[in-house]
């Protein structure tokens, strides 16, 4: 079976230029329900206004994954990197030992949409380490495409964690299924549209997490797309 955490359910924090949703515990949003998944701690669904942004602050020892859904994100970091990821670019920042980073929306037209993900690592305390690519839709289109992999296999990026991240794009109609190893679980987030998800309707923003399923089939609905993260049991 599916475990089934709607959009409506998540926390919420907002001020004048942000707008995020926060599927597991984060900040000012405390729910010890809903502390993470296994390996995965933090899905938050952000919106950034135009110009606006995170000014620099510390990360440890956790592996940061954002991905682009709409608009861009200027990232800079204390290991000299300086880019913009754009729609269907995927980040992994490796915390490491320590880094301090920031981002924001370089457009002053147009607000950025995006996830940031945090995965428990591996190992503690290693060198940090940064790595970027995009990702092409139809390498996302009625299957499912490796993005982040302990190892990088089949043109992933790499990251410090004993966890797998999946994107899928369906139109209406179109289905592709998952069988899930044995001694691990799967967590689905929808990051857009409409889905069926072992039986399920999901829409956008919700989440679930599967409990002694082997294999889970997906079906666009009205078309969207949604991560997969393949996960130790806990």
């Amino acid at each position: 079976m599916l475990i089934v955490r709607h959009s409506s359910e998540r926390g919420r924090y907002r001020n004048d230029w942000l707008d995020s949703r926060h599927t597991f515990s984060f900040g000012e949003y405390y729910d010890p329900r809903h502390m993470g998944v296994s390996l995965l701690r933090v899905i938050n669904e952000d919106r950034v206004a135009p110009g606006a942004g995170f000014p620099t602050h510390p990360h440890r020892d956790m592996e940061i994954v954002s991905y682009v859904l709409e608009g861009e994100l200027e990232h800079r970091d204390s290991m000299g990197n300086g880019s913009v990821i754009r729609a269907g670019d995927v980040q992994r920042m490796s915390a490491g030992t320590g880094v301090t980073h920031s981002e924001f929306n370089p457009s002053n037209e147009r607000p950025t949409h995006f996830l940031q993900i945090w995965l428990l690592p591996a190992r503690k305390r290693v060198e940090p380490g940064y790595e970027q690519k995009f990702f092409e839709p139809e390498t996302k289109r009625a299957k499912l495409k490796l993005l982040v992999s302990p190892d990088g296999r089949d043109g992933s990026i790499s990251a410090n964690t004993d966890a797998q991240v999946f994107a899928s794009l369906l139109r209406a109609g179109e289905s592709v299924t998952y069988d899930i190893p044995p001694g691990r679980l799967a967590y689905i987030h929808v990051a857009s549209g409409s889905v069926t998800a072992g039986g399920q309707a999901l829409a956008a923003g919700d989440g679930a997490t599967s409990q002694g399923e082997d294999r889970i089939e997906f079906t666009g609905d009205a078309g969207g797309e949604f991560l997969l993260f393949d996960l130790p049991e806990d």
